[in-house]
């Protein structure tokens, strides 16, 4: 088989067989193709696209392009939930302990974050002692025992889809549904679980800017899924402005805790619920999404929510007593408030401008290599829809660096625009793909 044949063929509009999507994935993962060919056939992918079983086709490939998961020694059907990343996403720490205390076991592998915050894996290295690397034995029996374990995603899954995702970040290949499709899904794949729940953001803040983007991905990793034997559920849900009020990582874990004792946001609350309710459902614990829902609602109001975050965090080396002493996590030294220039309501809060700001402050990471200051962040105090008087405080930037924090103040005020009339809130969860 030849490389050159394989993007001349691409090229031109035909249709990759699997033996050809393997050849490539293999030789490009061990090195016998070189940067410009794979690059060459990426292009050609770009525009010519994939159908829908090239797509699974590649997505398999990379996933046993490394280590694929075993589960099986963990009872009952394992769901995975994974967001598409947003600003303010914090909804594995709501949703993971409820679905577990529904009965769904979570066995789940986090990334860090490379933008705006820091990853899943970065906030909860933000409670003292936790640890996200355990070996496989203490990761499964963690699961069998307590219902959860997150742990950091290990380097030797899907190499292929790393490196090939590098060659794409700077070849102008990062915009394209089979693509970014088949990098999500061979990750998910070969995580091993049963099921899949997965949070497709779609707004200013989010990857896929339009509705009709977010359902197009949405409806291509169902699909991916499904030919993988794999239930999947993607719910499309709004990222027009930041999820939740905190944005940063301890302070999302804070805003986590908070919503499991009843007191989170609006927001967060309703998507959660919803998460870990179709969680249920496809988990088998439930006949619908919506009794999965009220089952989750119930975990939350009676606090065994709570206690299950409470147990994952002993489990993996934390510090329990976070839950209710936040003085606990690390500290910021500087808060800098942003306030209102005039009065009126707020009509929207640029959620790609509050990530920035928060990247500003030190939460997040512009390389791989950088530090994040897991005290850094923002915490929003209004959010679209609410009323403001001049001079109020509608959000406040917390870091250690004075300059950083200024420069995040400055980018906040930014995203904010007052205007004169009352505007509804935008809908937060928009269509459910899957069910």
């Amino acid at each position: 088989m030849n490389i050159i044949d394989i993007i001349c063929k691409k090229r031109d509009g035909g249709k990759l067989t699997r033996d050809e999507i393997e050849f490539f994935v293999k030789g490009y993962t061990e090195g016998t193709i070189p940067d410009y060919q794979a690059s060459a056939l990426l292009m050609a992918i770009f525009f010519q696209k994939m159908d829908k079983e090239e797509t699974f086709l590649l997505a398999e490939a990379m996933r046993v392009s490394g280590d694929v998961i075993d589960l099986s020694d963990i009872k009952g059907i394992k769901v995975d939930k994974h967001s598409t990343g947003g600003v303010g996403d914090k909804t594995t720490l709501v949703v993971a302990p409820l679905a577990a205390a529904c009965g769904i076991p979570i066995a789940k592998m986090s990334g860090r974050g490379l933008g705006f915050t820091g990853g899943t894996v970065d906030k909860l290295e933000s409670i003292p002692g936790f640890r996200t690397a355990l070996e496989p034995e203490e990761f499964l029996g963690q699961v069998n025992t307590i219902g959860i374990s997150v742990i950091g995603q290990t380097a030797h899954i899907t190499p292929a889809d790393k490196k090939i995702y590098a060659l794409r970040d700077v070849t102008g290949t990062v915009e394209n549904l089979s693509l970014i499709s088949s990098s999500i899904m061979s990750k998910k794949l070969a995580a091993g679980s049963d099921a899949i729940v997965l949070d497709v953001k779609c707004g200013d803040g989010a990857f896929m800017k339009t509705f009709e983007d977010a359902c197009a991905l949405g409806k291509t990793m169902c699909e991916i899924g499904e030919s993988a034997g794999k239930k999947t559920v993607a719910v499309i849900t709004d990222m027009s402005q930041p999820l939740g009020n905190a944005v940063g990582n301890s302070l999302e874990v804070i805003e986590a805790i908070e919503t499991l004792k009843g007191n989170g946001p609006e927001d967060i609350t309703e998507l959660s619920i919803r998460l870990a309710g179709v969680m249920i459902f496809v988990g088998g614990k439930a006949s619908s999404p919506e009794e999965g829902q009220a089952m989750a609602k119930a975990a939350l109001e009676d606090g065994r929510g709570l206690e299950k975050l409470a147990a994952f965090i002993k489990a993996q080396g934390g510090n329990p007593e976070v839950i209710n002493d936040y003085s606990l996590f690390p500290q910021a030294q500087i808060s800098t408030e942003v306030t209102a220039d005039a009065d009126g309501f707020v009509e929207e809060i640029k959620a790609e401008r509050i990530g920035l700001a928060s990247q500003h402050t030190g939460a997040g990471r512009q390389s791989k290599e950088d530090a994040v200051d897991l005290s850094a962040g923002i915490y929003v105090k209004k959010k679209v829809g609410d009323q403001v008087s001049r001079g109020e405080v509608i959000a406040v930037v917390y870091g250690n660096d004075e300059q950083k924090a200024a420069t995040g103040a400055e980018e906040a005020k930014k995203a904010f625009r007052i205007g004169n009339s009352p505007v509804e809130k935008p809908v937060l969860i928009k269509e459910i793909l899957g069910l």
